[in-house]
């Protein structure tokens, strides 16, 4: 194998009616949630993570592990506390350690941008979970029209200096009748810095039970003129997906002797 190709993800990725509330920022993820105190989150929001299996049980887990099924699979690793994270590929492999994250190519392989790549798939697989994180502000977003259904809308934005793009935005869209999250929309700011208009939409009407919580099986771009949407491409399946509340060694994390640290200040 001489190449290993990602630039689809680097294309395809990079309403609540309550008064818009804020996350406190920088707080330590608690290593055990007994009870979640709602009164962060919109009432739409809470009514969407309880649709999915509720925020205490996500809370409660601490391994997330998946393979996303490719020409070239994926097995994606992460600990849910402090996002550490593991992807293993034929012959390339790539992680984070608390700021830093490291590459594995002796083969120079590689086509994509690790920095970028990073957390990135996770972030779109644990929806709507991880919009619960630090430094999240949420407002109400305009329904979005499909098929003849109007799904209502929350729009989240972030806190300058939370995570490497602190201006995307992303807006989750459920059914109005189960609360279940049905679209996201999501604009990316990565390397420009600045914010952007042009909104990417993926559907999410395939999922399974994992530990009780809801996890897609499945994540289908659109194609899309501005909150037009067009036509679906492929699918891109999960498969061996597991979600315990047992953490990985620290040693698993690991940058191994041989990879190279491509960002470890995440200015």
């Amino acid at each position: 194998m001489k190449s290993i190709v990602v630039s689809f993800f680097l294309i395809a990725i990079i309403s609540c009616k309550e008064v818009s509330k804020e996350v406190k920022t920088e707080a330590e993820i608690p290593e055990m949630a007994s009870k979640i105190d709602n009164s962060e989150y919109p009432e739409t929001l809470i009514k969407v993570f309880d649709a999915h299996g509720g925020l205490t049980n996500w809370k409660n887990k601490r391994t997330l592990s998946y393979v996303i099924q490719k020409p070239v699979s994926e097995q994606h690793t992460i600990d849910l506390r402090n996002r550490n994270e593991k992807i293993e590929m034929p012959e390339i492999s790539m992680g984070s350690v608390g700021n830093d994250i490291w590459l594995l190519d002796e083969k120079n392989a590689y086509q994509g941008d690790a920095v970028f790549y990073h957390n990135l798939m996770f972030y779109f697989y644990a929806m709507p979970f991880v919009l619960s994180d630090n430094g999240i502000n949420y407002d109400e977003a305009e329904s979005l029209e499909f098929e003849g259904t109007s799904y209502p809308g929350i729009r989240i934005s972030y806190n300058d200096g939370i995570g490497l793009s602190s201006k995307d935005e992303y807006f989750i869209h459920y059914n109005p009748k189960t609360f279940q999250m049905e679209w996201l929309g999501y604009t990316v700011t990565f390397k420009s810095g600045e914010k952007s208009d042009n909104v990417k939409w993926i559907r999410y009407n395939d999922w399974m039970d994992v530990s009780g919580v809801k996890l897609p099986k499945a994540l289908t771009w659109y194609d899309y003129e501005g909150r037009t949407i067009k036509n679906a491409r492929d699918p891109l399946y999960f498969k061996g997906v597991t979600l315990t509340e047992t953490a990985k060694p620290d040693s698993f994390f690991a940058r191994p002797q041989k990879a190279k640290i491509v960002n470890s200040t995440m200015e």
